[in-house]
């Protein structure tokens, strides 16, 4: 069966993430150059909830965005803005196009294989396990694990149980469902995130005693994500793993990060898609970027490493990378 077109969206705005999207877009249209479906950067527009204008204004920016045929989508942020930007790639979803499956991704992402090779089934969304045991963090007396997913989950009428990890020792972070938010996808856009902010204004706004103690910022997109996907009927064995977060997508996060720890792959697609004078001229205006690709920075960062044998934990390489002076972002 030809894979179903879909859409792609992730967020753009005023600072970093501009530059990101910019990447991205260069990314996906070097990886994948026949893809069918549209990209939206969805950018939040000025409006009470933000402190300074978020929206772009660069026209570099801009005029490569055009160039790489991306769609502008502006959105209004009604329920969170400032206080929790990760809120935006919930309430972006609303201005998508309503009934046309969507795939969101992260901004800090490259797109590094075909993306319409990825075989999505948009009836079972899923999303990013490229994830660590960041919540909750039970606390000695209780409630563990069980009791605070269980929670949430009778929270919004939906059973547990079915989406445990068997195989996963009781009261292990892993047993539960719990993803990184760096993509998802679904089929309809709008239902999602209306879910996905039903749910998440539930939990921040009235939390189950269950919670008490737990930090949700800034985890609560993570919190719901899973309560979401599990209500539309997916779970993490919903996409075949090795696709994205593998041969297909890269989720960097960090500029000195990709350098210490991504594949020598990865690291010649970025400077590839960064190679073009006219897409340089706007990214080397961002001091990061401007340094560690341009100025070759980035192969310091990444001869400070055994990629092979990396710290097993990620704040060991940032040290590393702090102690040199090479952490730029």
């Amino acid at each position: 069966m030809a894979q179903q077109s879909f859409n792609v969206m992730i967020i753009g705005q005023a600072g970093r993430l501009q530059y990101e999207a910019l990447l991205f877009a260069a990314s996906l249209r070097h990886s994948c150059p026949n893809f069918s479906g549209r990209l939206f950067v969805a950018v939040p527009q000025p409006g009470p909830l933000w402190q300074k204008d978020p929206s772009i204004h660069n026209a570099g920016v801009l005029e490569a965005f055009a160039r790489l045929g991306v769609e502008i989508l502006p959105f209004e942020n009604k329920i969170f803005g400032q206080s929790y930007p990760y809120g935006n790639k919930i309430e972006a979803l609303q201005a998508m196009p309503e009934g046309e499956p969507f795939v969101f991704f992260d901004s800090d992402t490259l797109i590094t294989g075909d993306l319409e090779a990825v075989p999505f089934d948009f009836n079972r969304p899923s999303a990013s396990l490229r994830r660590e045991g960041t919540w909750p963090k039970p606390t000695l007396y209780g409630p563990g694990y069980t009791d605070i997913w269980r929670s949430l989950y009778d929270r919004f009428g939906l059973d547990l149980d079915p989406t445990l990890d068997l195989e996963q020792p009781d009261e292990f972070w892993k047993r539960y469902l719990y993803f990184n938010a760096g993509f998802f996808y679904g089929t309809c856009p709008r239902a999602f995130g209306k879910r996905f902010a039903v749910y998440a204004q539930s939990i921040l706004k009235d939390p189950p005693i269950e919670l008490v103690g737990q930090s949700l910022d800034p985890w609560l997109d993570q919190v719901a994500l899973p309560l979401v996907i599990h209500s539309f009927g997916g779970g993490r064995d919903a996409l075949p793993a090795g696709y994205l977060d593998g041969e297909t997508s890269c989720h960097y996060r960090l500029f000195p990060l990709l350098y210490a720890r991504e594949s020598d792959a990865v690291i010649d697609l970025l400077e590839t898609v960064a190679a073009p004078n006219w897409i340089k001229k706007v990214l080397k205006t961002y001091e990061p970027i401007k340094r560690l690709v341009y100025q070759n920075r980035g192969a310091r960062v990444r001869a400070l490493f055994d990629q092979d044998h990396l710290p097993r934990r990620e704040q060991a390489i940032r040290n590393k990378i702090k102690s040199e002076g090479l952490w730029l972002r």
